[in-house]
């Protein structure tokens, strides 16, 4: 597909973003297509704020060179107007705590791989992004009910191929908690990130945040082809890709769908589910397995690490010191915000040799993550303990391949570690 063809100017990206933050590295890309960096250390998922160096960045097109003095975001459909940088600061502004996670984080761990990005579980973080709510704009352009209708918002980036970056979300969600953002961290937007305006969705998959927003369009529907007055194909990003299904199958274009909950699509809400809010996910962040680790004075060793579950609250995370055969409870703590991950602790009892480390989250629907990744036949004949094989690879949150391998040495009080 035209769409999905190699593009070399990604490398000289990657190189400058590696170089520049410091604390991603780049992630295998069979396309040869997107520029992706992610995490580049397991303990990153021990703190509850994900620094600016080490968030993972992942786009398809080039990053355009804008200017902020010259940058507007247009308004159509049902409304009509044009915001430069300057009017947004006319707006009042929120900070929103917001766990991003890639729809596809996960997808390296399928079997047999699918193709693309190999993320394994390093395209997560946490930040906060400042901007304009959303609802603040459209309410000065009459649009303050959401009447079932649909938000889309595009990206400037220019494409190499005949497309345009699109995305739709329910218009209730971008009136609810949806944010213009111009600041990550308290700091001007990063280029990568989005500069000079991007679109913030909590809780909602990475691809639904848009970056270098260029026009916001209220709409009867999802983008469909031919939705946008501009030209190129519309809907590649909407209704072909970021999209859960078997191998071999093309999905069907819906205008809209009941539910944008992805678990509940997946569960059989919708044929061929949309990404849009974040299914129940947990990292073990401490200990990262990269050395042996020796227990304290009382025998334990922390475990620490994060937990989401997209617009749901986190109830409930478990840790298992033998690859999942035993399971207790972790405590939750820290920071507790809407669409934003939990930080978990547990202090193990740990013996000498070697373990392999779980963590599963339970979100306060009653959803607990899957233990493993199904086959390509199996589809959705066994989720209650596996995550369906799809040929996107998307939304991946099993619990196994997540796991953590760990040495543990003999303690300095011999009784607390035999």
């Amino acid at each position: 597909m035209a769409i999905e063809s190699p593009r070399e100017r990604r490398h000289e990206e990657i190189e400058r973003i590696v170089e520049t933050k410091g604390g991603v590295r780049p992630t295998r890309d069979e396309a040869d297509k997107y520029t992706v960096v992610g995490a580049a250390e397991r303990r990153t998922f021990a703190d509850w704020l994900t620094p600016i160096d080490a968030h993972f960045v992942c786009h398809r097109n080039d990053i355009p060179a804008a200017d902020a003095d010259s940058w507007t975001v247009s308004l159509t459909g049902d409304a009509e107007g044009s915001l430069t940088m300057a009017d947004l600061g006319d707006y009042p502004t929120v900070a929103v705590a917001h766990t991003m996670e890639c729809a596809g984080n996960g997808r390296g761990q399928h079997d047999p791989e699918t193709g693309s990005v190999q993320w394994g579980f390093e395209a997560a973080g946490t930040a906060i992004w400042t901007g304009v709510p959303v609802r603040s704009v459209l309410r000065e352009y009459g649009i303050d009910a959401p009447d079932g209708r649909w938000l889309t918002a595009v990206g400037g980036d220019p494409s190499d191929a005949e497309d345009v970056f699109a995305r739709s979300i329910p218009l209730s969600k971008a009136l609810d908690d949806c944010v213009l953002a111009t600041e990550m961290n308290g700091q001007p937007l990063p280029r990568e990130h989005g500069f000079p305006v991007r679109l913030v969705v909590p809780g909602w998959y990475g691809v639904n945040n848009v970056k270098w927003v260029d026009e916001l369009r209220v709409m009867d529907t999802m983008v469909r082809e031919d939705s946008l007055n501009r030209p190129g194909k519309h809907d590649f990003w909407q209704q072909v890709s970021y999209r859960i299904h078997p191998e071999g199958v093309e999905p069907d274009v819906h205008d809209t769908v009941e539910t944008t909950d992805t678990w509940e699509q997946i569960e059989g809400a919708v044929e061929h589910p949309y990404t849009f809010d974040i299914n129940v996910m947990s990292v073990i962040g401490l200990p990262d397995g990269e050395a042996p680790v020796t227990p304290r004075d009382d025998g334990t060793v922390e475990v620490r690490g994060v937990a989401w579950a997209g617009d749901d609250r986190v109830e409930r995370v478990e840790l298992s010191a033998d690859g999942g055969e035993t399971w207790a409870d972790a405590e939750l703590f820290g920071p507790d915000y809407a669409g934003a991950w939990r930080l978990f602790q547990y202090n193990w009892p740990a013996e000498a040799g070697q373990h392999t480390l779980c963590s599963r989250a339970t979100d306060e629907r009653g959803r607990r993550q899957p233990a493993r990744i199904g086959g390509p036949a199996d589809w959705r004949d066994a989720l209650d303990d596996a995550y369906p094989w799809n040929e996107g690879g998307f939304a991946a949150n099993a619990v196994e391949p997540n796991a953590v391998t760990v040495e543990v040495e003999a303690g300095s009080d011999s009784t607390s570690t035999e």
